[in-house]
């Protein structure tokens, strides 16, 4: 069953608070996908990974590549992975209001969607929403508190 997560962008945008979140995954030994619907964004992320601190290192590569399965986050367009992600991933980020479609092979979904974007939100809403729906997956929703802190907002376990 997929936990689905998602992260209300407002105090910082993905290019911020998507590479600590990855940090934090490689920190479990865990792997990670990131899915994009947007292919410009994944060749500027590509870019940002390698310089977005001085003092980390985020082993990564782009989709599509000879090395994929080496990949600890291998950045992705939006398809689907009917056989789980190339590099073995449990972890999928979704951003840019990627989908990612209906076949979920991934432990986590961790959606992150810009609170500053109208449409954005309304299209998160719609997914969280169409989840909560089918009801059989835990959700919860996270925003930042004026501390930068994550603090949940709302959680639907499966069924109730």
């Amino acid at each position: 069953m997929t936990e689905f997560l998602f992260y209300h962008l407002q105090r910082a945008p993905v290019e911020m608070v998507l590479p600590k979140l990855l940090e934090k995954t490689l920190e479990r030994g865990l792997r990670a996908l990131v899915m994009s619907s947007v292919a410009e964004r994944l060749a500027a992320l590509d870019n940002h990974l390698w310089t977005y601190a001085k003092a980390s290192f985020l082993p990564h590569g782009l989709a599509g590549g000879e090395y994929d399965r080496r990949q600890p986050v291998l950045l992705s367009g939006q398809q689907d992975y009917p056989d789980g992600a190339p590099n073995g991933a449990r972890i999928l980020f979704l951003i840019d209001g990627a989908d990612p479609g209906c076949k979920f092979s991934f432990d986590r979904c961790v959606d992150l969607f810009d609170g500053a974007s109208e449409q954005a939100v309304a299209a998160a809403r719609m997914r969280w929403k169409t989840l909560r729906e089918r009801g059989d997956c835990p959700m919860t929703y996270w925003q930042q508190d004026a501390g930068g802190r994550w603090v949940k907002k709302a959680e639907v376990t499966p069924d109730g």
